[in-house]
C-alpha cells in the first residue's frame, strides 16, 4: 500500500518518512511490506490509511490535480480530509488516529459487538426493525452509505435479531461484517470520551476548503467546528448519503476518492449516476487526470 507512489514521488515519500518519525515505528515498512496480520490490526490501519491517502494527495498535487472545491470523508477518511484541507497537521493527525484505533479496539470486548450490511430495504424500515430487535440493547444504523446500502451495528445478539427482522421483511440481503469493533454505534461513547481528552490538546486551524461532517451532513470550515465533528462522529452514524446529495445540490460533479481502495467512488455512483466518480489510489496518476474535467470534492 503506496508503496509505488513513494518510489515515484519524492513528496510521497516524504510523508511516509514522515509517519515514520511522529510514531516512532517504520509505518512505511508496514504498508510496504506487511505482514498483513500487523497492518490490520486497528491501531496501525487507521495510520496507514491516512498516510497513503495523504501521500496519494501530494503525488496528485505535484502531478496538477485541480484543487478540490469541498472535501469529505468517510469515518477515518474526515481525517485525511482535515489534514488535506490544513486543519490538522499530518502529525498530530497520525496519532490521533493511532489512538482513535487503540480506543475503538479497547472500547467493546470482542464477540460483544457487531455490524451489518443492509441491501435492498428503505432507511425508514431498516431504523423501525432497530428498534424492535434492540430488546434493550444497542441497535442502530452506523453508516448510511446509499439509498440502497446502511450498515448497522450493535450489541451483537442484538444485530443478529435485526438481521432476521430484516429478511423477513423483504430485504435483498443483510448480512454480518468481518469487523473488529461495533464502529460508529452509542457502544462506541467509552472511545469518544477518551478521544475527546487528546483531540482537546491538539489545535486545530480553519480549512482551506470547506468540508462536509459526517455526523451532520453540514458543510463547516473553522477548526473548532472540525474538533466538535471528529469528537461526535466516534458514536454517531456516518451520513454518507447525504453528504454526498448535499455536494451534488451545491453543483459538485467531478468526485475523486483519494487513497487506498474504490469504495467511495462505488458509492457515489450508487447515489448518482450522471455525476464523474473516480478513485486515485496509485502512482498512474495520467489517465485519472485526464478524466478530471472539473473541481473535486475528495475524501
Amino acid at each position: 500500500m503506496g508503496k509505488d507512489l513513494a518510489q515515484e514521488f519524492v513528496a510521497s515519500r516524504e510523508v511516509f518518512e514522515e509517519a515514520d518519525d511522529v510514531l516512532g515505528f517504520s509505518l512505511s515498512k508496514l504498508c510496504f511490506e506487511g505482514p498483513a496480520e500487523q497492518l490490520q490490526l486497528t491501531e496501525n490501519t487507521q495510520p496507514a490509511i491516512l498516510a497513503t491517502s495523504i501521500a496519494t494527495l501530494r503525488a496528485m498535487e505535484s502531478a496538477g490535480f485541480p484543487p478540490a472545491d469541498f472535501l469529505a470523508g468517510h469515518s477515518l477518511g474526515e481525517y485525511s480530509a482535515l489534514v488535506a484541507g490544513g486543519a490538522l497537521s499530518l502529525a498530530d493527525g497520525l496519532r490521533i488516529v493511532r489512538l482513535r484505533g487503540r480506543y475503538m479496539q479497547e472500547a467493546v470486548p470482542v464477540g460483544v459487538g457487531a455490524m451489518a450490511a443492509v441491501m435492498g430495504s428503505s432507511l425508514v424500515d431498516i431504523e423501525r426493525l432497530c428498534v424492535e430487535a434492540s430488546q434493550g440493547e444497542v441497535c442502530a444504523p452506523a453508516n448510511i452509505n446509499s439509498g440502497n446500502q446502511v450498515v448497522i451495528a450493535g450489541n451483537a445478539p442484538a444485530i443478529d435479531r435485526a438481521i432476521e427482522l430484516l429478511k423477513a421483511a423483504g430485504a435483498k440481503r443483510a448480512i454480518k461484517l468481518n469487523v473488529s469493533a461495533p464502529f460508529h454505534c452509542a457502544l462506541m461513547m467509552p472511545a469518544q470520551e477518551r478521544l475527546q481528552v487528546d483531540l482537546d490538546e491538539i489545535q486545530f486551524g480553519d480549512l482551506s476548503v470547506p468540508l462536509v461532517t459526517n455526523a451532520d451532513a453540514a458543510i463547516i470550515d473553522k477548526g473548532e467546528d472540525a474538533r466538535a465533528a471528529l469528537i461526535k462522529q466516534v458514536s454517531s452514524t456516518v451520513r454518507w448519503l447525504e453528504s454526498i446529495e448535499l455536494l451534488i445540490g451545491r453543483g459538485v460533479k467531478t468526485f475523486i476518492e483519494v487513497g487506498p481502495g474504490k469504495v467511495l467512488s462505488g458509492l457515489v455512483r450508487q447515489i448518482d449516476r450522471e455525476v464523474q466518480s473516480l478513485n486515485v489510489e496509485d502512482a498512474a496518476l495520467s489517465d485519472k487526470l485526464q478524466l478530471v474535467t472539473g473541481h473535486a470534492a475528495g475524501g
